[in-house]
């Protein structure tokens, strides 16, 4: 079973850096697809709801792997030739500034008009209502994310990242059922120290399987 994995993620990696756009498209599209399945799980349907998945996975696939795609190569190229935590910290604030609200309200919009089905008006109001608590929300949660993405991951692994912990937090953002745990969203890395450290290890492991698909290559 190891080695399987180990020959699917050398694929991988390979497809990585020969299509990076696509490899990254295609991987936020399968894991805003799985995070949809666990939360209509979490939610209790019984029947599963293939429009709402394929349009989720949709979402990923056409729009946040290649946000994510183009927007760290921007930050490569404002923050060119500069390394250190001063400049994490300025990427970090300047994605929370931006892109974070945006695709907070983007993804909300998308889920009301388009997964939903829902009237514009309604979609509206809920969106006035909700944004602000989840925008807050986000900004106590999202700059840890950012800050390890940014400090820890290497480039072309920062998408892949940055997907599995979003296909978390839309679970949190779009159920209602866990409503009550947008006020915990903050500051649940804080209250677990174990996940805090399992999530500063990602940069590790990953370039610890790479070293591995990379030696296997090679023989």
């Amino acid at each position: 079973m190891f080695d399987i994995a180990q020959e699917a993620w050398r694929k991988y990696l390979i497809q990585l850096q020969a299509h990076p756009l696509r490899t990254k498209a295609i991987t936020a599209g399968v894991l805003a697809g799985c995070s949809d399945l666990i939360a209509q799980k979490i939610s209790g349907v019984k029947r599963l709801q293939l429009r709402r998945l394929l349009l989720i996975m949709l979402y990923g696939f056409a729009y946040s792997g290649p946000f994510g795609h183009f927007l760290h190569k921007l930050m490569d190229i404002i923050f060119r030739g500069k390394k250190g935590n001063k400049t994490v910290a300025k990427k970090v604030l300047l994605e929370q500034m931006t892109s974070s609200p945006w695709n907070n309200f983007f993804f909300m919009m998308y889920y009301g008009l388009v997964v939903e089905g829902r009237p514009w008006g309604l979609v509206r109001s809920k969106v006035r209502k909700d944004y602000p608590t989840i925008q807050l929300t986000a900004w106590k949660f999202w700059p840890i994310v950012g800050w390890i993405n940014y400090q820890y991951m290497p480039l072309q692994f920062r998408v892949l990242f940055h997907s599995f912990v979003a296909s978390c937090w839309h679970n949190v953002a779009i159920i209602p059922s866990l409503e009550k745990f947008y006020q915990l969203a903050g500051s649940f890395l804080y209250a677990n120290p174990l996940l805090f450290a399992l999530l500063v290890n990602f940069r590790a492991i990953f370039l610890n399987l790479k070293a591995r698909s990379v030696a296997i290559k090679a023989a």
